[in-house]
């Protein structure tokens, strides 16, 4: 191997720095460049992701077990016997549907238990004496103490007949008579409308939904959820509404 003396540094001074004394720090020019980690850009890039993933999953298995609790309450809203009004009130108001409301609704008002009844939600082809075949023994009431209303449609048009009918006659307590699994949601609407007014539900047991537990029928316990979002949603609703007291 050739070396170099002293006085060869004067005269190949380029040749020498090059070879012994090139800068080698991090900024220099002749630095190698390696290729980049292709593994360890992928995994930062996939760290986000794989937490979205953890938060999207976390927040399903939330609302999950949120909708579970509040399906369980809502059921435990729902009375499993009829249990006849422990006092009587100002008015009786049954909200049509179920076969068996219309005449549960009427022996209250022929018990005394109320001054005056409101079939809420009856076909505008239905007349008062196809009702009164119902119950021919209270035929009587129809033409004394019982109103018929024809254009509500639904529970929210149930809600707001009824508030029409109670300040009507000046009633500050209702006897409501709906099925049992209908009854939350009804008691919701109508103490939206009707805040200053005392609600005394009356539920009256259906066949939809029937004696056995509602988790032993898939066709029940649909029916029963399908209902339960409806009840989310009027609550939702109501949230959401303006006063209704004016």
């Amino acid at each position: 191997m050739a070396s170099f003396e002293k006085g060869d540094a004067k005269r190949y001074p380029l040749r020498l720095k090059t070879a012994v004394e090139l800068p080698l720090g991090k900024d220099s020019p002749y630095q190698m460049s390696l290729p980049p980690d292709d593994k360890s850009t992928n995994a930062r890039a996939s760290r986000p992701l794989a937490w979205l993933r953890a938060i999207l999953v976390a927040s399903v298995a939330l609302l999950f077990v949120v909708a579970a609790v509040g399906f369980v309450g809502f059921l435990s809203q729902l009375r499993g016997v009829e249990v006849k009004p422990a006092r009587k009130a100002d008015g009786i108001v049954v909200l049509t549907g179920a076969a068996s409301r219309i005449p549960d609704a009427i022996e209250l008002l022929a018990a005394e238990r109320g001054k005056r009844l409101l079939i809420t939600g009856v076909h505008r082809a239905t007349s008062a004496k196809e009702i009164a075949r119902l119950t021919p023994l209270y035929s009587k009431f129809f033409t004394c103490c019982i109103d018929l209303d024809r254009s509500a449609l639904n529970t929210f048009g149930n809600a707001l007949e009824t508030r029409r009918w109670a300040r009507e006659h000046n009633f500050n307590s209702l006897i409501v008579v709906t099925s049992n699994w209908h009854m939350p949601r009804a008691m919701a609407e109508l103490s939206h409308q009707l805040p200053d007014v005392a609600l005394i539900a009356f539920p009256v047991m259906s066949e939809k939904v029937k004696n056995e537990p509602w988790w032993s029928s898939l066709e029940t316990a649909r029916f029963l959820f399908a209902e339960y979002l409806k009840y989310l949603f009027a609550l939702t609703r109501m949230s959401l509404d303006p006063d209704t007291t004016a």
